[in-house]
C-alpha cells in the first residue's frame, strides 16, 4: 500500500539530485516508493539514467502504481540508454514457492545447528542461539525481549 509521504517540490528536487550523485556508480537500482492511493513519485529521470553505466539495471518494484523512474512501463522490460528498465507487477506473488523452500532451508540449518547428538543443545555463547532464542526455562534470555517486557527500549537485539 506504500509508505512514502508527498514531499514539497524542493525536498523532492535535492532528493532527486542526491540520487543522481549516487546513482552513476551503480550497476543495480531496486526502487520502491509508493504513496497510498496516488502514483508513485519519479525518484529517477531519464538525465539519471543517461548517467548510469551500460549494462546496469533499474528494477522498479512501483511500477504497479507509475513506476519511480520516469522511463518505466508496467510489466515491461526495455533498454533505455544502455540501462535495462524494469517494471515487474506483482513480483511478490510470482516467488512463493522459493520463498518457502528458502525458509525450510533456513529452519532445517537453525535445527540442524541446535541439535548435538540427537538433542537439542542451546549454548548461549553461540550469538545464533542468542540472538535468536526469546526465552529458555520459563525466563526471558533475550536481551531486548526482557528490555521491552521491563518498559525499556533496550540496546539491541541480543541485549549487548
Amino acid at each position: 500500500s506504500g509508505y512514502a509521504k508527498e514531499q514539497t517540490a524542493q525536498t523532492q528536487q535535492t532528493e532527486r539530485e542526491l540520487i543522481h550523485d549516487h546513482i552513476r556508480g551503480m550497476d543495480f537500482v531496486i526502487s520502491t516508493a509508493a504513496i497510498p492511493g496516488k502514483r508513485a513519485p519519479i525518484l529517477i529521470t531519464e538525465d539519471m539514467v543517461k548517467d548510469m553505466k551500460p549494462g546496469s539495471i533499474v528494477l522498479d518494484l512501483a511500477a504497479e502504481t507509475g513506476g519511480n523512474c520516469e522511463l518505466t512501463e508496467p510489466e515491461t522490460t526495455k533498454v533505455v540508454h544502455g540501462v535495462s528498465i524494469q517494471g515487474p507487477l506483482n513480483l511478490p506473488s510470482s516467488m512463493p514457492t522459493h520463498a518457502s523452500q528458502m525458509y525450510s532451508r533456513n529452519i532445517s540449518t537453525l535445527f540442524l545447528h541446535l541439535v548435538q547428538d540427537g538433542k537439542i543443545e542451546l549454548d548461549f555463547e553461540d550469538e545464533i542461539v542468542s540472538a535468536s532464542c526469546i526465552t529458555d526455562a520459563g525466563k526471558i534470555v533475550h536481551g531486548a525481549t526482557q528490555a521491552l517486557a521491563d518498559g525499556d527500549s533496550g540496546p539491541g537485539p541480543t541485549g549487548t
